[in-house]
């Protein structure tokens, strides 16, 4: 008995069912997150634009009407960052926000959090009203005082609490008793904390008073009441603790509970320290611990004298030529 052929089989195999390939479904685009230390989740980034509620926004989401530089995004929690990153709802761009910078002497019984159940002051209540939505940049613990700042740019927030950039940041601590200098060597040397080893990258005395001392400490790092919890480890309880400098940003004589905007070109400083490599080596000849504002201000100082000495020689070239082009 013949075998019939393939093209007959195929169509003996299926009846009535058209052989036209059905088109392939087109899967929704791999999301383009953020890094998880630079983003926000990208409901609350159109909540907080005004586009809907938190669980309105979810919706929108879910249902594909949003995207992030032109990928439609369809899962929850995708991370974003407003400011560099192209996003739209129904084809329509979210306006971008004007970026605002404070700084803010934080008093003590003041709260960094964004909110606050128990209705206590926090630092965004000390701002103008009308900002919008603003974080604080870092924190202080309720007991202490200082500068704390505040914004809605958040590339450059990320740039100065992430831990690889190493923004320093100096506090005036008054303590209990005279710490040694054999103590402060081992303040600067380092002490273990339940979480980690922890040292001061800097620390000097500024007054000596009858029953305490007052020191000056430079932190590159920021763990919860790491100042408090490493002078008690050397035997030295805090009795109060302010905040002065964050990175190039000093307090000044900004009164308590007051803010200030901060200015072009302290905005500008703050960047370029954000992308100031940190030193390759924390310890000068001396083997004193070297600061990275030191650190800073020690290579403005060769960048100055290398564009004088290149100034200078330009200028005495010139004159040279001068003198050529009169005696002929």
């Amino acid at each position: 008995m013949a075998r019939p052929d393939r093209k007959s089989r195929s169509k003996s195999a299926s009846p009535g069912v058209s052989q036209q390939r059905k088109p392939a479904r087109r899967r929704p685009a791999a999301p383009r997150q953020a890094p998880d230390d630079a983003g926000e989740r990208l409901q609350k980034v159109l909540a907080a634009a005004g586009i809907a509620s938190r669980r309105e926004c979810e919706e929108l989401i879910r249902e594909g009407r949003v995207e992030v530089d032109g990928q439609v995004i369809t899962e929850l929690g995708t991370r974003v960052n407003r400011i560099t990153q192209q996003i739209q709802v129904d084809g329509e761009p979210l306006p971008k926000p004007k970026l605002v910078y404070f700084a803010v002497n934080k008093p003590e019984g003041v709260v960094c959090t964004a909110s606050d159940p128990s209705g206590r002051t926090r630092v965004t209540d000390l701002l103008p009203p009308g900002l919008g939505r603003v974080f604080n940049v870092g924190r202080l613990d309720m007991a202490s005082e200082g500068l704390i700042l505040v914004t809605n740019d958040g590339e450059l927030a990320n740039g100065l609490t992430h831990p690889r950039h190493g923004v320093e940041k100096t506090y005036e601590v008054q303590v209990a008793g005279h710490p040694t200098p054999q103590v402060l060597a081992q303040v600067r040397k380092g002490v273990h904390l339940a979480e980690g080893f922890v040292r001061a990258v800097n620390v000097r005395v500024k007054t000596r008073r009858k029953n305490g001392t007052i020191l000056e400490m430079v932190l590159d790092e920021g763990r919860n009441r790491e100042i408090r919890r490493l002078l008690a480890k050397v035997g030295h309880r805090v009795q109060r603790l302010t905040r002065i400098a964050v990175g190039p940003i000093r307090l000044g004589e900004m009164p308590k509970g007051a803010s200030r905007r901060l200015t072009p070109e302290e905005v500008k400083k703050l960047q370029a320290y954000v992308r100031a490599p940190k030193p390759a080596s924390g310890q000068q000849s001396s083997g004193r611990p070297v600061s990275r504002q030191e650190a800073l201000k020690g290579r403005e100082r060769k960048r100055r004298a290398a564009a004088g000495k290149a100034t200078g020689a330009a200028q005495r070239g010139g004159a040279k030529g001068g003198r050529k082009g009169g005696r002929r």
